[in-house]
């Protein structure tokens, strides 16, 4: 899945900039100190006298407000004359102190426990006690939360309105002593943080990213509705080669965008985790009472909970419950354990506050998320990343008018960037430490050294694929030089134009040369873009006009999902039969803000059958054709509901979620129209799910099918997406040869279930290896009319036949083409092993019914 290789290249890309970053000298940002008021100090327990964390720090008769960090200390500062401070948590007694308004103030807090009702009592025994759902009564409490469930969500509300303050900030840590007083980093020390608490322990870190966002949430239970107005954000990103936008969406996914306690499922590290309140967690949770706690507000109950099996996709951790007849959870702790299968993860905790209301019920007032990720579990360079929310001014069943639910899920406010300080100082609805203060100030400077901007040019080159030289750009370098058994070694050089060049006209193109064939290709692209956007960026908005010749093997033109490996350079069987093609094409291409596209396409087809590809007419005189010419008018539409993505510098990159890809082509073919040797009609669909099982991991559904009207030459079928490579293709049929099969009408099922470890973490001697399962189930049925069979019409191209060396080519038939594998992945975290058996067609020359498949994929 690309998402999750797009990380671990995205780490191994944050290693380059580390040990080539060079900066200059430090620059803070400046606030009106004296406009503010400032509290500093430190908060502990009055009797052990330990540091407190997560002690809830706020002006009062304010929304601003604080946290302790992991050793009790803290820093609250905001404009405004506030004269008193109240120190809270959920089993301590609140206190309130007297500041000095409009001044810098110092504080040392000793909270007191509230009463305890029951503590824990352990009895041994000199058998170790079997854990049981049956008389437990931490399970039956729990069972109480699960079906009070939906009184307690802020959801269940007809209608729900909040504000949201949300931070992102991500950082390199571990940084090894010799590279930090290196001469290379010597000049960028003041970059450092040097007072950031990672897992307990003060690490000297570099901040590389920070994010800001103040919005508006409306929600409407029926029909249902969620709208989000942006209403100001602040974004630095000193990685530059990476997408900021697709990192801000990659990261609050990555964080948990939304962590809904009450949703059987939470979504976060790519995965879904089970809530320890879902409606089957005893299942695969064990609970604990541990704590009886007595509070102004009334009882409340700890529970701590823990996985029955480590290496499933659950937490651990405690949750306190009221016991007012509620059953809501008033405050949460998520961690994970280290025998979790999630790969590179070192450590992930989360922590969600909640505060009652006038109407007793409990909502979410704050969640902080801290997950860091390295290559090793213990040490090297590490990667952290925080995501704290502040959700301020709850308002239920407050309906806006019917107008307002018609709007988009996510509108943007007209100058919504806001890069002032002071705007930022006067709304946001949490306190930045020092150093966050601080680091748009550094990274402003920062942007302004020559030395910088070449380090990012060379990162940008190795990590895109393109050199930046201004106006023009030179790549992509990856395909320089390729390999395949009908042009040899290639040598290939392109460039595109970019927006410095003009922001309306763009241009691109290659030329390559194989040493074996000796033959000349190119491309030759010019686009009009009428949104002034360049077309590798989303919206696209723009016609394009393209000349190419260059070599492939058949089966590109119609198949919606073919995504051959064709010039791989590792090949199972023969790869006899290639196509020299010469293809003038006019496209205009549209995206919409809710990814519904549509593409028109004209295109002009000469191809050229080459190596073992023969085009034989099957009449009397066995006549050859060398060029085959088509003319053809299509429409794509595609449409993806709430799709995010990560934008590259070539294409763009679905980040995979519950909503489905759907797309539809067709094509008409016009007879005598600029040398078109027949007149057609292909339809084609394709429709890709994904379905989410919690534990069970997920599975990726893909539904296909096409449909050709018209009397044309088997090239011009449809195609069956092949693969001879060694690697294993989730797209194409992995038992197949290329051009095996041709139909003119066809459906097809891909299916792909991962497991994500279910059962292999539950195998002893091997649940330490992390490995997960897949399997893999393909069908493909169709056929072709006598029209188009050239063993029953005339005037029609002889399909190859098996023989020289060659597989042929066979009409599906009223027996579906299957394929079924089994896979072993995340091997050594990256490699994946398929063993893939067909079913059908066995009788077909050189096949055989398995192969092994391998692919690399880097995934959490």
């Amino acid at each position: 899945m690309f998402l999750n290789s797009n990380l671990l290249k995205t780490l191994s890309c944050f290693g380059l900039i580390l040990f080539s970053l060079n900066v200059a000298a430090q620059q803070t940002d400046t606030l009106k100190t004296h406009t503010l008021t400032q509290v500093s100090g430190q908060v502990v327990d009055a009797l052990t006298g330990k540091p407190l964390p997560y002690i809830s720090v706020t002006f009062g008769g304010s929304s601003y407000g604080a946290y302790t960090d992991k050793l009790g200390k803290f820093t609250l500062k905001a404009p405004g004359l506030f004269s008193q401070i109240t120190f809270s948590y959920v089993g301590y007694q609140s206190i309130t102190k007297t500041v000095k308004s409009g001044e810098i103030n110092e504080l040392a807090i000793r909270l007191r426990s509230s009463q305890t009702q029951l503590k824990e009592v352990s009895v041994t025994t000199g058998k170790k006690q079997r854990y049981r759902n049956k008389g437990n009564p931490a399970v039956s409490l729990i069972q109480q939360i699960i079906n009070h469930k939906d009184e307690n969500r802020m959801e269940s509300s007809d209608y729900l309105q909040y504000d949201q303050y949300e931070r992102i900030g991500l950082s390199f840590f571990h940084l090894s002593q010799k590279f930090i007083n290196g001469r290379f980093f010597s000049k960028y020390k003041f970059l450092l943080d040097t007072t950031q608490k990672i897992n307990g322990q003060t690490q000297t870190a570099l901040p590389v990213y920070f994010s800001e966002k103040l919005s508006q949430n409306y929600y409407r239970k029926n029909p249902e509705k969620s709208i989000q107005v942006l209403n100001a954000q602040k974004q630095i990103n000193i990685i530059k080669f990476v997408d900021t936008a697709g990192l801000d969406i990659y990261l609050n996914r990555l964080y948990g965008n939304n962590l809904d306690l009450y949703s059987n499922n939470i979504f976060i590290i790519t995965n879904q985790f089970l809530s320890p309140i879902a409606n089957h967690a005893p299942d695969f949770y064990k609970f604990f009472i541990t704590d009886t706690i007595k509070t102004a507000k009334g009882k409340l109950v700890e529970v701590s909970f823990t996985p029955r099996n480590k290496g499933d996709l659950l937490f651990e951790g405690k949750l306190l419950v009221t016991l007012d007849g509620h059953y809501a959870v008033a405050g949460c702790e998520l961690n994970v354990n280290k025998q979790i299968n999630i790969n590179f993860m070192r450590s992930l905790k989360i922590r969600l506050d909640f505060v009652q209301d006038a109407g007793g019920r409990y909502y979410l007032s704050k969640s902080d998320v801290t997950a860091d990720f390295g290559i090793s579990r213990t040490k090297g360079l590490g990667v952290i990343g925080e995501r704290t929310v502040v959700y301020t001014n709850y308002k239920l069943n407050a309906p806006q008018p019917e107008a307002f639910y018609q709007g988009k899920d996510l509108q943007i406010a007209e100058n919504a960037n806001r890069e002032d300080t002071s705007y930022w100082a006067g709304h946001r609805t949490d306190t930045l430490s020092g150093q966050q203060a601080q680091i748009y100030g550094k990274i402003s400077k920062l942007e302004k050294m020559p030395s910088f901007k070449r380090t990012m040019w060379i990162a940008s080159t190795l990590t895109g694929g393109f050199a930046d030289f201004g106006a023009v750009q030179i790549g992509p370098i990856n395909s320089f030089f390729a390999f395949s058994s009908q042009e040899g070694l290639r040598f290939q050089g392109g460039g595109r134009t970019t927006p410095k060049f003009n922001k309306s006209i763009y241009l691109e193109g290659y030329g390559g040369i194989g040493t074996k064939d000796k033959q000349l290709k190119y491309d030759l692209i010019t686009y009009l873009s009428l949104n002034k956007t360049a077309p590798y960026r989303f919206p696209n908005d723009y016609f394009k006009a393209s000349y190419l010749y260059d070599v492939d093997v058949p089966g590109h033109s119609f198949s919606i999902n073919n995504r051959q490996a064709a010039l791989s350079s590792f090949q199972t069987g023969a790869t006899n039969y290639w196509l020299y093609s010469t293809i003038f094409r006019l496209d205009y291409v549209k995206d919409f803000e809710n990814h519904f596209s549509y593409d028109v396409i004209f295109k002009n087809w000469n191809q050229q059958p080459a190596a073992k590809l023969v085009y034989g007419l099957n009449d009397a005189n066995n006549t050859i054709v060398h060029n085959l010419t088509t003319s053809e008018l299509g429409v794509r539409l595609r449409y993806a509901p709430h799709e995010q993505i990560l934008q590259g510098t070539q294409d763009r990159h679905t980040i995979y979620s519950k909503y489905p890809i759907m797309e539809l082509m067709v094509n008409h073919g016009f007879k005598g129209f600029i040398n078109g040797s027949y007149a057609y009609t292909n339809f084609g669909v394709n429709i890709f799910k994904r379905f989410y099982f919690s534990q069970l991991g997920y599975s990726d559904v893909t539904l296909m099918g096409g449909y050709l009207t018209g009397k044309v030459p088997f090239p011009l079928l449809n195609i069956s997406s092949a693969n001879q490579s060694l690697a294993y293709d989730l797209n194409a049929y992995n038992r197949m040869t290329y051009l095996e099969f041709v139909s003119d009408h066809y459906v097809g099922l891909n299916f792909t279930q991962s497991f994500n470890g279910f059962f292999l973490n539950k195998i002893p001697l091997i649940e330490h290896l992390k490995w997960r399962e897949y399997l893999t189930f393909k069908i493909l049925y169709g056929g072709l009319r006598n029209e188009n069979n050239p063993l029953y019409s005339n005037n029609l191209y002889k399909f190859p036949t098996g023989t020289n060396g060659g597989n042929g080519t066979y009409a599906l038939g009223n027996v579906p083409y299957t394929e079924a594998g089994v896979g072993v992945g995340n091997i050594f975290k990256i490699l994946r092993i398929d063993v893939i058996k067909r079913f059908s067609y066995l009788d077909h020359p050189g096949i055989a019914p398995y192969a092994v498949k391998f692919s690399f994929n880097p995934d959490f």
